[in-house]
């Protein structure tokens, strides 16, 4: 697998004014009109389309404000996607893009609109997964006295000695128990990434949270391919279940794998 490139695009949406303006989630493939409900972010407003030849952006009424990324907003702007992807390829805007009016809207899609066109033609029918591995470091630790002897014959030497047993060597079996365990942890996610490659159009890992996590990654998934790739998850996981807890979650939309970067202006 390898990684999809990032697709910066720059547009200049304006906050800070109290006139209404336009809420954007994502960009999709549509000639047409689309009315997704009222599911929009700040209280349920009205999910349409503004379109632009053969792209639309998907929008809600909103003040033109800075919105807070609370849980409730969040989950309302994250709702919206989901429920567009169900139907269509998307392109996942940032959480609190606001426009100034539909003619704006219409501008990002006609200044934009080649850029928009590669990128939803590389993520034609594709959706992101996320996969995170966590590891039980004491058990991974005891596999390793008994696996690796050199550990083994250090810890009972030091067991057997410990009124005279050095800092020493304390030391010593503390730096070759860190090094197997990273040597382990890496041959762990080749092997997850190996397994996962001919399920998985590309992927993208992420920094791993906390001292447990050993994987924290992103795949890109053709839909024709979900039910292979969650499959491939499941034996996996079922693999290394006595030492690894795997914690898989989608679909989602691409976001690991388009970058939109919008500069925000100031309205006068």
């Amino acid at each position: 697998m390898t990684d999809v490139p990032f697709t910066d695009l720059d547009t200049q949406p304006t906050v800070g004014s109290t006139d209404g303006g336009k809420y954007v989630y994502c960009i999709i493939r549509s000639d047409r009109q689309h009315d997704f409900g009222s599911i929009g972010i700040g209280g349920g407003q009205r999910v349409m389309t503004v379109a632009y030849r053969d792209l639309a952006a998907v929008v809600s009424d909103t003040p033109i404000v800075i919105y807070d990324p609370t849980r409730e907003n969040v989950l309302a702007h994250e709702f919206v996607n989901e429920t567009v992807m169900r139907a269509h390829t998307v392109i996942p805007m940032s959480f609190g893009t606001v426009f100034r009016s539909d003619e704006d809207v219409t501008e990002l899609l006609r200044s934009t609109y080649q850029a928009f066109s590669d990128v939803l033609d590389k993520m034609q029918d594709k959706i992101e997964f996320g996969l995170k591995v966590l590891w039980d470091r004491e058990k991974v630790v005891a596999n390793l006295e008994r696996e690796n002897d050199e550990i083994r014959r250090l810890k009972d030497e030091i067991s057997r000695h410990t009124a005279s047993s050095t800092y020493f060597a304390r030391m010593q079996l503390g730096r070759l128990i860190e090094g197997a365990l990273e040597e382990m942890s890496t041959r762990y996610v080749s092997d997850i990434h190996d397994a996962l490659k001919t399920v998985a159009v590309a992927s993208r890992s992420n920094k791993p949270i906390g001292d447990r996590m050993i994987l924290n990654a992103a795949f890109l998934v053709d839909r024709a391919q979900e039910q292979a790739f969650d499959e491939c998850v499941k034996e996996t996981s079922r693999k290394y279940e006595e030492l690894l807890t795997f914690k898989y979650s989608g679909p989602w939309p691409p976001y690991n794998f388009v970058n939109i970067k919008l500069k925000l202006e100031k309205a006068d």
